[in-house]
């Protein structure tokens, strides 16, 4: 058999070597820039998120909102202290930028992207880890406020971020049709909202769901402009909050032995920026390590 029927040529006219890839790049994001939302916790997905995308070279733009931390039981954390964590893992001329905003406030997530631009120049990856905890309840105590606050930031924050992140100059012109690399991706965050029932999180959980449900949309809308769009449900991740009584509640319900972490979430989502993801677009896609809803 001839090398050629071995493999076949590509649309681009190339034929597919024998040799096997020397080996990953362990940079696969350097030179690139890449925003990441809610990150303000050192325990928190954020921050993993950070960390993750600074080894694999990238520059980092962080948005933090300490505000809404102060406001829930675990308390804030001290935002420069999350900040020098993520200096740490800076590879070589990458930089880090930070930006504090309300995503919830008229206007914050299209500056928020207008000022990350302003300060790195462009953005190649954004990655949607806003959340806003509570206050939340069950049907019988939701009202309007709750579920408009869960709204704005929870779903959309996220879409508004995804149409300035869309909006700059890069991403004008159709991607070419035998382009190396894609142009930008968005990864979305959402919860298992759709495996299962989130008691006493209404407001939540509709949020989170219209996230979910608009994914595979804007994935097709933005793909025209190379740019992939998914959504990552992290599954029960341990950010500070749980407490032993979860852990005894819950533990028959986690093959692995253990709640997620919160680099578990970190490592899919940062894969998801890569080139090594470029063919992946449209996809919600759970990683929870085996969490079973049935377990007791």
């Amino acid at each position: 058999m001839t090398a050629d029927a071995q493999h076949p040529p590509r649309p681009d006219g190339d034929v597919l070597s024998n040799a096997l890839p020397a080996g990953r790049d362990p940079l696969p994001l350097a030179g690139r820039t890449v925003l990441v939302t809610g990150v303000s916790r050192r325990v928190g997905i954020g921050h993993a998120i950070a960390c993750r995308a600074a080894d694999y070279g990238a520059s980092v733009v962080a948005h933090h909102y300490r505000p809404h931390d102060a406001s829930q039981p675990w308390g804030a954390d001290d935002v420069e202290a999350v900040m020098a964590s993520i200096r740490t893992h800076l590879v070589g001329p990458a930089r880090l930028i930070d930006i504090g905003a309300d995503l919830a406030a008229p206007g914050e997530p299209a500056r928020v992207v207008e000022q990350a631009v302003a300060g790195a120049g462009h953005l190649d990856a954004l990655v949607c880890n806003q959340a806003m905890s509570s206050p939340d309840g069950p049907l019988a105590e939701t009202t309007e406020a709750i579920l408009d606050a869960h709204w704005a930031v929870d779903a959309r924050a996220s879409i508004l971020l995804a149409q300035a992140f869309a909006g700059q100059d890069g991403f004008a012109a159709p991607a070419p049709q035998r382009a190396g690399r894609r142009h930008g991706a968005i990864v979305f965050l959402t919860s298992g909202q759709g495996l299962g029932p989130l008691p006493g999180e209404v407001a939540y959980a509709a949020a989170k769901a219209a996230i979910a449900g608009v994914t595979l949309t804007i994935a097709d809308e933005l793909i025209d402009v190379g740019i992939t769009v998914n959504t990552v449900n992290p599954g029960p991740v341990d950010t500070g909050y749980v407490t032993e009584a979860d852990r005894r509640a819950t533990a028959a319900m986690f093959p692995q032995g253990r709640w997620g972490e919160p680099d578990d979430a970190a490592r899919l989502i940062t894969w998801l920026l890569t080139d090594e993801a470029r063919w992946i677009t449209g996809q919600v896609i759970s990683s929870e390590g085996g969490f079973a809803r049935w377990r007791h």
